[in-house]
């Protein structure tokens, strides 16, 4: 029987580098053999509320999540059975109809602002990563890529970050540092923390293929 996948949790605020520090692990194994999941794929299905009440989703606290499918689907992924990954429809604010088939790997990557803020996600984790960076890179990140990318006014980023961003990170996401069993400065450009991550992953399966 194959050994169980190795799950890694990486989490930070919006705009730390999670993303990038999730890439750069990724890219360091054979995609036969690594996947990721993103939880921003899990937020909730909306399509029974009409569309200005979904405008109002804070998407930065704990209730945005369907924590509840995404446990389900990385049960599934560690019993070497595939899922239907859910896909996010950012313009509806709501939930796609199509979704996403992803077979089981002997690793698997869990990224998102929250991953570590529900116990029942940590208990699945072997190992738990928190990408530390300063707020006011993370603002200036976060404010190029929402310009850039989804054509947001400066305004409105301001006061998105100043209200609801800000807030829930110090609230809910910030508190998860103290689970974490590694805390990574400055994201992706730590190059060296990456290595040791991808040094430890790889011991962890030679270990895992000789059980």
């Amino acid at each position: 029987m194959s050994p169980k996948p190795i799950v890694i949790g990486v989490t930070g605020g919006s705009g730390s580098g999670k993303t990038s520090v999730t890439r750069s692990i990724y890219e360091s194994f054979q995609e036969h053999s690594i996947l990721m999941i993103e939880q921003d794929y899990y937020y909730k299905d909306q399509s029974h509320l009409p569309f200005e009440e979904r405008l109002k989703t804070n998407y930065d606290h704990p209730l945005a999540f369907d924590n509840d499918l995404l446990i389900e689907h990385l049960m599934k992924l560690l019993k070497h059975e595939s899922i239907e990954k859910p896909v996010y429809d950012y313009k509806m604010h709501t939930r796609s109809e199509e979704t996403l088939l992803v077979e089981p790997k002997d690793v698997i990557i869990l990224e998102g602002i929250l991953v570590l803020e529900d116990e029942r996600l940590r208990n699945l984790m072997d190992i738990k990563l928190y990408v530390d960076t300063d707020a006011d890179l993370r603002i200036i990140r976060r404010m190029l890529r929402d310009i850039k990318e989804r054509g947001r006014s400066i305004d409105s980023v301001i006061e998105q970050y100043i209200n609801v961003v800000r807030p829930m990170h110090n609230q809910f996401i910030e508190p998860t540092k103290r689970y974490a069993d590694v805390i990574i400065p400055e994201g992706g450009h730590n190059h060296v923390a990456i290595d040791l991550m991808v040094t430890k992953i790889q011991t962890i399966l030679e270990q895992k293929s000789f059980l």
